[in-house]
């Protein structure tokens, strides 16, 4: 049977709208390689607010990337798409799909508004033939065979860094940081697995931190405080190890092949566990905080460290 990519002609333009959050931009990145591996000859073009725009820089699968959501006559429009594909869903991204000109307009079914789509996308369960919670990387792939990608195994996120600047040996990185109190494991008890991670692991504690969030714990150890993004995922491109909260650098640290040691509080960890690399996953639905700076060791324990070239 005719996919929508097998109506669409060799050269044609392709819109991806990705609004919001940091991990879900990464985890968008599988599902942009499986399209463009399958229609290399599709000029892609990736939506995205500005604050996000550079996990983009430097993929190869992307021709454009547009960081112009203030306007939603902008982005979409002046790249005159053939086919536009909402992978957001909000109102935002809605209006901005439904000024793109676009011949087809499609997105998820499950989406408010979703009656401004020309194709509506089934749910990613129905695609991928499970009844089982999906990963986010899997729902957004899923969206990619409907338009007619041939299934396949889901790869790893795609980022792009320049070499780390290193001076001082194998690190991990850790992340102590959430945007809700829930998700956030005490800070001095990351103090802790720094000290042992430097001391037993011979591994230097760097600690990544967004511009409001408060550093003076972690004075005693290098700290990377509001970087650009492209000098975050040049630090974990380098790291031997990541260590932090459910938020989007575990996302970055995993699309570089990182050992990952997460700790969730409320979210589902079957959604937003790290994707295709080594992992530990320490949940505790009820309380963050009954995880125990044993559990956390022991996890780093049973990772191997990244090798990486100093």
């Amino acid at each position: 049977m005719s996919s929508l990519l097998d109506s669409l002609p060799r050269g044609a333009r392709l819109s991806a709208i990705r609004l919001r959050s940091l991990g879900d931009c990464v985890l968008t990145t599988p599902a942009l390689a499986l399209l463009k591996a399958h229609r290399p000859d599709l000029q892609l073009q990736v939506i995205v607010e500005p604050r996000f725009a550079a996990l983009f820089e430097g993929n190869a699968d992307i021709d454009e990337i547009s960081s112009d959501c203030g306007t939603v006559r902008g982005s979409a429009k002046r790249f005159h798409p053939d086919l536009i594909v909402n992978l957001h869903g909000g109102t935002r991204s809605m209006v901005m799909m439904a000024l793109s000109g676009a011949r087809i307009r499609t997105g998820f079914q499950h989406h408010r508004h979703s009656f401004l789509y020309s194709h509506k996308i089934p749910r990613a369960q129905e695609i991928l033939c499970v009844e089982r919670p999906v990963h986010t990387a899997e729902h957004l792939a899923s969206a990619m065979f409907w338009l007619g990608v041939p299934p396949q195994e889901i790869p790893r996120a795609k980022l792009a860094a320049a070499p780390a600047a290193n001076d001082f040996g194998p690190y991990a990185v850790l992340h102590p940081y959430a945007l809700f109190p829930e998700k956030v494991w005490p800070a001095e008890r990351f103090l802790e697995v720094a000290r042992h991670l430097r001391d037993d692991r011979g591994l230097e504690p760097v600690f990544l931190a967004g511009p409001d969030d408060d550093t003076a714990p972690f004075g005693q150890f290098r700290v990377l405080r509001n970087a650009p993004l492209a000098d975050v995922k040049s630090l974990m491109s380098g790291a031997s190890l990541f260590i932090g909260n459910d938020s989007g650098p575990a996302h970055i640290a995993a699309a570089f092949g990182v050992p990952v040691v997460v700790l969730f509080g409320p979210s589902d960890p079957v959604t937003w566990a790290p994707w295709r690399t080594e992992s530990q996953v320490l949940a505790s639905p009820d309380d963050i905080l009954r995880i125990q700076i044993s559990h956390v060791i022991a996890a780093t324990e049973a990772l191997r460290e990244k090798k990486v070239s100093v």
